[in-house]
């Protein structure tokens, strides 16, 4: 059967191309590989989420060594959006040039924040987001406020806040994409739950691609959706330069698609995947592969989750609203950037029982999880094509990925500590309350591993040069003219933020870009 488009995934990239198009008359047919998340009690139940692994994929990769490898990601409508923080940042203004770090280059983008700004904009109207423009530090200029006021502090994190501002840091709300309104508790569809962060939302509330952009466009009757349609190949007619069809498998069945117009969402590493996958005569290393560029020059970021244990009990339940942009580019002391500092949300026992860290001396698992401040640690992972996504002779996913500018990052988590320190006296322990910072070891130790590829990005960089890049800056293929990828694949550097605000606004630029190309 021919459509008009069709994309293949459903999360920030997909699904918000896809409520761009939708409405528009054309023929649209949506390939998602995995189904609707269930709604049912294990939703929020933290031990099936995160110990158990309830949603994640079942299938095994490879590393660089060639060990198994069970990657921490989901295949359903909305893709890893149902399972997010919902942390939506923009990229810094400066992340868009170049930037020099202690480890390397981060190399420039092909197109200016500005031209980018816009559906900035847009995509946080789109998917509610709440914070407050100008408390970051780091805050590139907006062309409006945000769509909803921040999200406030619990009386802990307020009291941490505090501590930040009088040694005159700038903490800040992180901006954050909930349907909560505070002014109306009885009527707010987020009811600030502490199974947000890592979840699916049982009532709806969470802004991810299915709840704000993927059902709403099956409104449109020329919109179908395709669940459990797991896309194998991408075949080319004669010439090379155009997909003619596209390879599905269903259940036990094959099934055969085109489309005048191709658009792969499935994010950085299954995108790539898919490109090596559909090599043939023309694309011998893959399709679009030319440049030898696919699957190159993987990133994730360096990030850690630090447990900050006091003496005092932490009874936040959403805790995942304060971040710290103060040491994003550097410090008086070290002029190279460090990252990024925010929360993740609250940590409790069952959690932790699936890796227990190092456990503080008189203390239970338990107790460290009621006493504990849960950080998110970001520093930015430089571009290397020799990390990278490849395939083994049975086309099975190879992740090879070695990480690089540590230091940035040790340099961050030592910000952290001292940080700590500094707290307020406490009118009960005095300066003695905080005890520490404790790896959360769920992750294997204090860095999340290879297997944690929530941030992927950057396989299918964009660019002018077709001989260093994959995708022309509309994110089509140089070599394929009616194929496109709109995902974190497009990436040339990771800057040092949350990924998901971007891609969705690039959705968006890249729809208003086929809106053009189809008459639209």
């Amino acid at each position: 059967m021919h459509y008009d488009i069709a994309i293949i995934g459903t999360g920030a990239g997909g699904g918000t191309l896809l409520h761009a198009l939708a409405g528009r008359g054309k023929r649209i047919l949506v390939l998602e590989r995995g189904d609707y998340v269930p709604r049912e009690k294990a939703n929020w139940n933290t031990r099936a989420v995160n110990v158990e692994g309830r949603y994640q994929t079942k299938e095994t990769w490879r590393d660089r060594e060639g060990r198994p490898l069970h990657p921490h990601t989901n295949y359903y409508v909305g893709g890893n959006t149902k399972f997010y923080g919902a942390a939506l940042f923009r990229l810094r203004r400066e992340d868009f040039g170049e930037i020099k770090h202690w480890g390397g280059i981060s190399p420039a983008w092909p197109i200016e924040y500005e031209d980018l700004e816009p559906y900035y904009t847009a995509a946080e109207r789109l998917y509610h987001v709440h914070g407050e423009r100008g408390a970051d530090p780091t805050d590139p200029p907006a062309s409006a406020p945000y769509p909803h006021p921040p999200v406030s502090h619990e009386p802990r994190i307020q009291r941490l806040h505090d501590d930040w501002a009088r040694l005159g840091l700038r903490p800040f709300h992180v901006p954050l994409g909930i349907m909560l309104d505070e002014a109306d508790p009885r009527g707010s569809r987020c009811i600030r739950c502490e199974t947000c962060d890592g979840h699916p939302c049982l009532v709806g509330a969470k802004s991810d691609a299915q709840v704000v952009c993927v059902d709403p466009a099956l409104r449109d009757p020329n919109v179908t959706l395709l669940t459990n349609a797991h896309v194998t190949k991408l075949e080319t007619g004669a010439s090379g330069r155009e997909v003619t069809r596209l390879v599905v498998k269903r259940g036990d069945a094959t099934e055969t698609y085109s489309a005048d117009v191709v658009v792969v969402s499935a994010g950085a590493i299954n995108s790539a995947a898919l490109l090596l996958r559909s090599a043939s005569d023309r694309h011998p290393r893959g399709l679009a592969n030319g440049s030898d560029m696919v699957g190159r020059h993987y990133m994730g970021h360096v990030n850690s989750v630090l447990m900050a244990i006091s003496r005092c009990p932490n009874p936040t339940v959403f805790q995942k609203t304060l971040g710290l942009n103060d040491f994003y580019f550097g410090s008086h002391d070290w002029e190279y950037p460090m990252g990024h500092v925010s929360f993740v949300g609250k940590l409790d026992a069952d959690t932790l029982r699936g890796g227990a860290p190092a456990i503080a001396p008189g203390w239970s698992l338990d107790l460290m999880a009621k006493h504990s401040m849960d950080f998110w640690l970001t520093s930015e992972d430089l571009p290397d094509p020799d990390n990278r996504v490849t395939l083994d002779r049975d086309g099975n996913i190879v992740l090879a990925y070695r990480p690089n500018n540590e230091t940035a990052h040790e340099r961050l988590t030592a910000k952290l500590e001292q940080l700590m320190k500094q707290q307020t006296k406490c009118g009960v322990h005095g300066h003695e309350c905080h005890e520490g910072l404790f790896s959360r070891n769920l992750f294997l130790g204090q860095r999340i591993p290879l297997a944690g590829v929530a941030h992927q990005n950057g396989t299918a960089r964009f660019g002018h040069d077709p001989r260093a890049s994959v995708l022309d800056v509309n994110c089509r293929a140089h070599e394929v003219d009616n194929l496109y990828v709109v995902d974190a694949s497009f990436f040339p550097s990771s800057a040092a933020v949350n990924p998901a605000l971007t891609i969705m606004a690039n959705a968006l630029r890249v729809a208003d870009h086929l809106k053009s190309r189809l008459g639209i």
